[in-house]
């Protein structure tokens, strides 16, 4: 067995499975300032897709580039950025990504974070087209209010590795618990950086929130997360609990067509589509609850849409949960609640249900979604009320999971 990389420390695998990039443009992750965009701006570090190269193409300032570029520096000093995340919660690592960068990625570099109250931010000007400008004195007033110098270090200054011109991944373990809201990029002292990917799960203070208020339980920015899935051919069913609405068919979770479908395809007395096979993906709540309604969003899946779909849904203790993933989640029946039966879905269209636990007040930490035979979905919302007589367990190392206990009402 491998040793497990210290804390910051450079590591040449980083387990994805259950991790989000909490950066990305596409969550809500943004810019806020950085010294120097002259080759290529910051906001390409953020970007939700991968970096690419355009051998021919060149700017007005030099070569374009698709990541983050600074001028080779002249002047005193280093050159850094700073970004907010989009979901804000517990670190587990980061991918800092210098493909294509062969001969002007940055030698070194290092990592600081914060965690700053919204409300107390200053006022940061906006960035606007970047590209052949550096920071102004006036963006350097600004930026210093927020005291980056003295953030916390997640990753200490550290040579990067370019790898091959395609391939340029350096992964770094963290195991801080603390949430954290803001980042700070630093490189040594100048150069490029195609990514930066930050990597690991939202987070909410549940102790400061109303049992009684109505909350998606499954929320990738609150903690929820898929733990399992039978297919995700074009896309991850962690899209599907993502922020906000879906962008297009690339934002949800899409499987591949069935090859077990009949050659002829039958209904039943119901409309629903009588095959042998079905897809599914298994999600941990962020906080263990009661489902009161279900919300399964098929916008933009017009022609490959699910016939059906039900939700089921279950209490499994962390050791459970570990259990399951190795047994690629085959579950006893009786293990699982349901909460939707069998429901007819529409193509490209959203659909709210009452959930059927909604008399019988059954708490659940996991939930099932199973969509008959195949097909894409952009969202899944499960709205509830966390429980508060589910208790997170002490745990010597740092994880991502929970036990719970559960009693019956009284």
């Amino acid at each position: 067995m491998a040793d497990v990389p210290k804390e910051g420390r450079l590591t040449r695998f980083l387990d994805f499975t259950q991790l989000m990039d909490m950066a990305s443009e596409s969550v809500g992750g943004k810019i806020l300032f950085a010294t120097d965009d002259f080759f290529a701006p910051a906001e390409n570090l953020i970007k939700s897709d991968s970096p690419c190269f355009k051998e021919h193409e060149y700017t007005e300032f030099g070569k374009w580039m698709d990541g983050w570029e600074t001028r080779r520096k002249r002047i005193p000093g280093h050159d850094w950025c700073v970004l907010r995340l989009g979901i804000q919660g517990v670190i587990r690592g980061f991918d800092v990504d210098v493909s294509y960068f062969t001969g002007d990625y940055a030698p070194r570099m290092s990592i600081q974070a914060a965690n700053l109250e919204e409300d107390k931010l200053p006022e940061i000007p906006e960035r606007g087209v970047r590209t052949g400008a550096a920071a102004t004195p006036e963006e350097f007033e600004a930026i210093a209010e927020l005291k980056s110098d003295d953030w916390s270090y997640l990753v200490p200054m550290t040579e990067l590795k370019p790898g091959n011109p395609a391939s340029g991944h350096n992964y770094f373990l963290v195991n801080s618990q603390q949430r954290w809201t803001h980042i700070r990029l630093n490189i040594f002292p100048d150069g490029g950086i195609a990514r930066l990917r930050v990597l690991g799960t939202g987070q909410k203070d549940w102790t400061a929130t109303d049992p009684k208020e109505h909350a998606d339980l499954v929320a990738i920015t609150f903690g929820g997360v898929c733990v399992g899935f039978s297919n995700a051919k074009f896309g991850h069913p962690n899209n599907i609990i993502g922020v906000g609405g879906a962008k297009s068919m690339a934002d949800g979770w899409e499987t591949a067509r069935r090859l077990d479908r009949p050659p002829i395809l039958e209904n039943d007395d119901n409309g629903i589509l009588l095959v042998p096979g079905c897809e599914w993906a298994v999600f941990r709540l962020a906080h263990p609850g009661v489902i009161t309604r279900i919300e399964i969003d098929t916008k933009y899946f017009k022609g490959n849409a699910p016939d059906s779909c039900k939700v089921d849904g279950c209490i499994l203790t962390t050791q459970e949960e570990e259990d399951m993933i190795k047994q690629k989640w085959i579950l006893p029946a009786h293990k699982w609640k349901p909460l939707l039966p069998v429901t007819k879905l529409s193509p490209n269209q959203s659909h709210l249900f009452d959930s059927l636990t909604l008399e019988l007040q059954d708490v659940i930490t996991h939930a099932r979604l199973t969509i008959v035979p195949d097909g894409g979905v952009s969202r899944l919302r499960l709205w509830g009320f966390p429980s508060s007589i589910c208790l997170l367990r002490p745990r010597e190392k740092p994880m991502m999971k929970f036990s719970v206990g559960f009693k019956a009402n009284p």
